[in-house]
């Protein structure tokens, strides 16, 4: 025991005046190698041939070829220009509130690429700004689908990409990780995979599987012979809504 101006001090060391080793806690925050926090360079992507001839598709005409099941969900838009966006997906998953990866995908990225962020429900703070748009710009990025937020709009918008997103706003990310490039992710409620085709437009995001593009364009290009006839005749008032009743009598429905 020592004492100090009348008052008790107790020495709680196993033994007084002997050095001990101090216990450091684990560091349960430190990142990890592997499944969260791993980049691909490398991913198989539809031939240009096949990217090209997808242009010519209106996302509603690619949505209902695919059962509606693979259309993102509509506050993801373009909140730059009027551009569509038709190119392979490069996949980034990024941590809530940072965008490392994102930055990464700058070297991964081949020109022609889309690339489709996850921001894992980020919903307060911009992924994405006028510094990553003008260097993807240089790099021959085609566009980039958000599922979060951006800022530096008018910077943005002076690159002329197109960026499809949920929103603006001023409050930005940091760039700490972790992070993944080019693995499965989740955008605006569909999952994507690298090297998926993402097609964009004023009405919507759609994304096609990769395996998928080249039966896709042969289905589309069939509709759409047939509709470009249907459309010319709708506009000059020659249709018929007689298979609306059709439908409605093979669904039972009652008519007074």
């Amino acid at each position: 025991m020592r004492q100090k101006n009348n008052t008790r001090v107790t020495d709680f060391r196993p033994n007084p005046g002997k050095r001990t080793k101090i216990q450091t806690k684990p560091k349960s925050a430190e990142m990890t190698p592997g499944m969260g926090f791993q980049i691909r360079a490398e991913i198989d992507r539809p031939t240009r041939e096949l990217i090209e001839v997808f242009r010519k598709f209106e996302t509603t005409d690619i949505s209902d070829l695919l059962n509606r099941m693979y259309t993102m969900h509509h506050t993801i838009r373009n909140l730059v220009n009027e551009k569509p966006l038709v190119g392979p997906a490069i996949t980034v998953k990024l941590y809530p509130g940072d965008n490392l990866m994102l930055h990464k995908a700058l070297d991964v990225a081949q020109p022609g690429d889309v690339v489709v962020v996850d921001t894992s429900g980020s919903d307060r703070n911009a992924v994405f700004g006028d510094l990553i748009a003008n260097k993807a710009l240089h790099r021959g990025i085609a566009g980039f689908v958000i599922d979060g937020l951006i800022r530096d709009l008018d910077g943005v918008k002076e690159t002329g990409l197109p960026v499809y997103a949920r929103g603006v706003t001023s409050f930005g990310p940091l760039h700490r990780g972790p992070g993944e490039l080019n693995f499965a992710i989740t955008c605006g409620g569909i999952v994507v995979n690298p090297g998926d085709l993402i097609s964009a437009d004023s009405s919507g995001v759609v994304v096609v599987a990769r395996h998928f593009v080249h039966s896709a364009i042969l289905k589309l290009t069939a509709h759409q012979a047939q509709m470009k006839k249907y459309i010319k005749d709708v506009k000059r008032g020659i249709f018929s809504n007689d298979w609306v009743d059709s439908q409605l009598k093979a669904d039972g429905c009652t008519f007074d």
